[in-house]
Formats: structure tokens, sequence, C-alpha cells
């Protein structure tokens, strides 16, 4: 059998980094993809079999020539992982424009015409494929404070996994998305710290806070979401679509 080809988006740090690690390992050749073309590399150097190449989510004509580029080079393009997204915090009160404008351009803008591309490589070369969005919980519930622009990109994020899912069918193509809790990342860091603020708490305060709201009791790993993705990505999950998975210890239930 041929070696699956993955790309995965935002994959120089956290999340992303540790689904390129796990698609490696379970035999795919990952292309990571970063902004930061110097971070992916660091990850693909971390991982059995990848390579790294810089991406821009929010320029769709990038994201064209990228997937188009590893559909050309490898004959395939098997999985592609839209991973790449950002958040800030602040109360919806005061929620500027420019914020507004890169948190969408980011989460929701970046995954539709990232998973455009990716589509339209797979439906070129006739073969079936499998798309994975990373949603949030914050996809699924309002009750987030501080981050309404994140939350109107994620359930955006979740919407459009379906319509992809449902236009993309008659292809072969499954699509779906993951939506984690509070993950021990740099990004969750940075939001301890703005929260922290906002609330005028410390930091621990927090943190404490998310374990409360966790009936696992522990803070989610990158490794906990990249195992989901890694089972929707491959044929165990070949009736599966559709579907925005919840990967957050109990911290939100459908």
């Amino acid at each position: 059998m041929s070696t699956p080809i993955a790309v995965v988006t935002g994959a120089g740090s956290g999340i992303g980094a540790a689904i390129a690690r796990t698609l490696s390992e379970r035999g795919a050749h990952v292309v990571a993809t970063d902004l930061d073309e110097i971070a992916a590399q660091r990850t693909a150097d971390t991982c059995a079999d990848a390579s790294a190449r810089s991406l821009d989510v929010t320029d769709a004509a990038a994201a064209r020539a990228l997937a188009d580029a590893v559909a050309a080079e490898h004959g395939a393009l098997d999985v592609w992982v839209s991973n790449a997204g950002v958040s800030t915090m602040q109360r919806f009160l005061d929620a500027g424009e420019e914020a507004y404008d890169r948190t969408l351009a980011v989460n929701l803008r970046g995954v539709f015409f990232a998973g455009q591309a990716a589509a339209r490589a797979m439906v070129a070369l006739g073969r079936p494929g499998a798309i994975v969005n990373v949603a949030s919980m914050a996809g699924k519930q309002g009750r987030v404070p501080f981050l309404a622009d994140y939350v109107a990109s994620k359930f955006g994020v979740v919407g459009l996994t379906q319509a992809m899912a449902y236009e993309l069918a008659e292809y072969g193509i499954r699509v779906n998305s993951v939506c984690p809790g509070y993950v021990s990342t740099s990004m969750q860091e940075r939001e301890l710290g703005w929260e922290a603020a906002l609330r005028g708490v410390g930091e621990g305060d927090v943190r404490r806070m998310m374990l409360d709201d966790t009936p696992l009791r522990r803070l989610e790993e990158p490794e906990d979401v990249a195992r989901v993705v890694a089972f929707l990505a491959g044929d165990d999950a070949g009736f599966v679509t559709g579907e925005a998975v919840a990967v957050n210890g109990g911290a939100y239930m459908d």
C-alpha cells in the first residue's frame, strides 16, 4: 500500500504539532505547514516521515498552490487537517473590528478556502480523502467568557464542516471536526493570563476554574486531540462524516 499523504496547517506548535507527529507515527508522510516555516520544520524534524512548508491560511491562493504542489509531488493528497487558529480576549463591549477580522480570517475563512483547495486537489486526483477541521467546544456553546469573536469563528467551522461533508460525499471525501476544550498549549497559557486580568484574579484561580469545569479533572493535552484527529482521518472512521466530535474531558457534553 502507498504511504498516505497528509497536510496539517498550524503545525508549528501545540495541537498542530501533536497531530503531525501522530499521523506520522501511524504511517503517513506529513507536510507540516505553518506561517512560521522554521517552527514547521522543527515539528517535521520530530516526525518519523515529514516535510515542512510555509503557509498563511488567510491567503487562499497560497493554500491552492500548496495543495496542488503536494498533489503533484506525491500523486496523492489523502488527508488535510485545518488546525491553524488564533485567539484574543476582550469583553464583547470592547471588541474591535481589527481583532474580529483577524480571528475570522484565520479561524473561519482560512478553514473554508484551505478546505476548498484540498477538496479540489482530491477531486482532481480522483481519490477519496478525509478533511478534519479543528473547531472548539466554543463552537458548540457560547458560554465562553471574553471570546465572542472566537466563538463566532468556531460555530462557523462546525457549520461549515457539515456543509462540506454534505457536498463532498459524492466524491468519497469525508469531512469532520474536533472540538477540544482546555488544552495545555502556549495559546491556552496566553488566554490564562488574559482571562485572569479581565476577571481581576490570579492565573491559578482561572486554572482551577478550568479544572472544576472538566469532569475528568485534568487539563487536556495536545495528544488527546491528535489521537481523535488520526481516528477521523483513518479507515476506522470510514462511515463517519459531518460530525463535530467533542474532545474535552466532559467540559462540554452534547
